[in-house]
């Protein structure tokens, strides 16, 4: 005698899925620990109806055109008196920042030639540049006026 099995279905059954997912998430918002989170502890100054006077930083830019020209804060100079012109505004503050902007279609070399100089300036000038900047060439056109 043969014993016929009962036909199996292929069909997942679902109809408890919802109740037991809801049950985890119970369980779940049940057990964890909320941290309320705390801000800054932080006193703000006193008002002042003076405010202080802040003067606007202007960095000196050096432009590099094609050819080796250098525009020195819109003033066309030598690679050799860059830092006799710069020296004036470092006395006045050692922090001044100095941008090298070199065209797109300038000769690498130039914008090296610059950036050495500038480094030299300590035993040149007796004074060092420490605020060096070349914007790259994205930066140029999201940011340049």
């Amino acid at each position: 005698m043969k014993i016929k099995k009962p036909p199996v279905s292929d069909e997942i059954p679902t109809s408890s899925m919802a109740d037991i997912a809801f049950l985890l998430i119970i369980y779940f918002m049940v057990t964890t620990t909320f941290a309320a989170t705390r801000g800054l502890d932080f006193s703000l100054p006193p008002e002042d109806d003076t405010p202080p006077m802040v003067e606007k930083e202007e960095a000196v830019l050096i432009e590099i055109q094609s050819g080796g020209v250098f525009v020195v804060d819109q003033q066309t100079m030598q690679l050799s008196e860059i830092l006799d012109y710069l020296k004036p505004k470092l006395e006045r503050n050692p922090k001044k920042p100095v941008i090298i902007r070199p065209q797109p279609d300038a000769q690498y070399g130039y914008m090296v030639n610059v950036f050495d100089e500038l480094r030299q300036a300590e035993s040149k000038i007796g004074m060092k540049v420490d605020n060096i900047s070349i914007p790259t060439q994205r930066e140029i056109e999201m940011f340049w006026f």
